[in-house]
């Protein structure tokens, strides 16, 4: 059985040390390599807390670096500052990019999508891989048809780099699918502090939580004459995303068109 070979940029992060950790346990794919500037020519199995894999990381991603382990695949948890360079790497070597890194902009993803529609190299991009999160997106969707009056609160840990999450954007962008935009609150409202209403999207309020302790929760309230619905998920571990991220990685093996959302692969 050819195994997906797949490359992770981040590997000593959190999440790519789970990458790393879950990508041993898969008998269909076989880690080749890591890169992570922090823990340069280090064996990647150490930083996992494995024993060595004889993998050295890599300081930089390079094009060369991914021909040369014959990488089919990048999983790229950096930050917002490295994700679309590793991305254009990655595709200009002909390796599909799976990315879990958030803070893209639109014109960053456009360029993404120009790269892949170039190269016929796909590209695979989701703000959050727990297969629950997904569902609450979806169960917030349909409240969102009868429950026009919504806010949503994000919590996070406090190393984590944007605000919101792109979880809460993908909300909040899912619910104006079915949402006309509405100011919601005493039309006479005001902020004593600059803030405190949150975020607005077309008249939801977004609101970001960053606290030791938490890794990722996301609540989505709505409201309605005389009752409340809370529609409400909570990542207590990063292993919560693995099975989403290895979903990711087969249904992207060999693509060729950017995909955004881990909802297209659960259908």
């Amino acid at each position: 059985m050819k195994k997906i070979r797949v490359m992770v940029a981040g590997a000593g992060g959190k999440m790519g040390q789970e990458v790393v950790r879950a990508l041993l346990r898969e008998e269909d794919m076989a880690l080749v390599g890591a890169v992570d500037v922090k823990h340069q020519g280090r064996d990647v199995g150490y930083i996992a807390g494995n024993s060595p894999l004889g993998i050295d990381v890599l300081g930089v991603l390079t094009a060369e670096s991914l021909r040369e382990v014959r990488a089919d695949i990048l999983v790229d948890f950096t930050n917002p500052q490295s994700v679309l360079k590793n991305a254009e790497t990655a595709i200009a070597a002909g390796v599909v990019p799976v990315i879990g890194t958030t803070g893209l902009d639109e014109a960053e993803i456009g360029k993404i999508r120009e790269l892949v529609a170039r190269e016929k190299v796909g590209a695979f991009i989701a703000p959050n891989f727990a297969l629950g999160a997904i569902l609450m997106l979806r169960f917030a969707k349909e409240a969102a048809r009868f429950f026009p009056h919504v806010e949503i609160i994000e919590l996070h840990h406090d190393e984590k780099l944007d605000a919101p999450s792109g979880t809460a954007l993908k909300v909040a962008e899912w619910i104006g699918e079915v949402r006309a935009k509405m100011a919601q609150g005493n039309p006479n409202e005001y902020e004593k502090l600059p803030g405190a209403r949150g975020a607005d999207i077309d008249g939801i309020h977004i609101h970001s939580v960053r606290l030791p302790g938490y890794i990722a929760h996301h609540q989505v309230l709505f409201g309605g004459s005389g009752q409340a619905l809370t529609i409400r998920h909570d990542a207590f571990s990063r292993e919560t995303y693995m099975p989403g991220v290895m979903l990711a990685i087969r249904k992207s093996y060999q693509s060729t068109k950017l995909t955004i959302g881990l909802e297209n692969f659960l259908d």
